[in-house]
């Protein structure tokens, strides 16, 4: 690649190309989970993302969209995790093109979401992974997360974790 793909925030006219995008990544990453529906945050991806308090980007390449990134306020859904009083976020829809791995990008996107959560006033980045997403959790390590929570479920192994904004 000769140039860099560009990041921009999330317009209306984007929406159903981000819709599309994000579906069609979380059906190949996620199979058993493409006849569960469409998630809410997506449903409503524009009162969420725009007219809400989460954010989304996107990064584009020849003005086709090859990554996307978001966070939305963290809805408290696992009861181990305490987060009262404390402004969260959750890291979610991370998905690059192959073409694109490995290259920066997602640690690029990443680095712009985290800039808006400190404009924001957000106090801590949670997200969750699994280990049969190959790279997810190192990934993560080298972005500054640490992981505060494995589930023992055999098959999804959810890894939780977080990182403190630094303002």
């Amino acid at each position: 690649m000769n140039h860099r793909p560009s990041l921009h925030p999330v317009t209306v006219t984007d929406i159903p190309e981000v819709l599309a995008f994000t579906l069609q990544a979380r059906t190949e990453l996620f199979p058993k989970l493409s006849a569960a529906g469409m998630p809410a945050d997506l449903e409503h991806f524009e009162a969420v993302y725009l007219h809400g308090d989460g954010r989304f980007l996107v990064a584009r390449f020849e003005g086709q969209m090859v990554a996307a990134v978001g966070y939305r306020p963290y809805d408290g859904r696992f009861p181990q995790l305490k987060y009262q009083g404390v402004k969260v976020v959750e890291v979610v829809r991370l998905f690059v093109l192959p073409p694109f791995r490995r290259s920066g990008l997602a640690a690029e996107l990443y680095r712009a979401l985290t800039a808006l959560a400190q404009a924001d006033g957000v106090e801590v980045v949670y997200l969750h992974t699994h280990p049969f997403l190959p790279g997810a959790i190192d990934f993560w390590v080298r972005q500054g997360f640490e992981i505060i929570d494995i589930e023992a479920d055999p098959v999804w192994q959810t890894t939780h974790m977080q990182q403190r904004v630094i303002r």
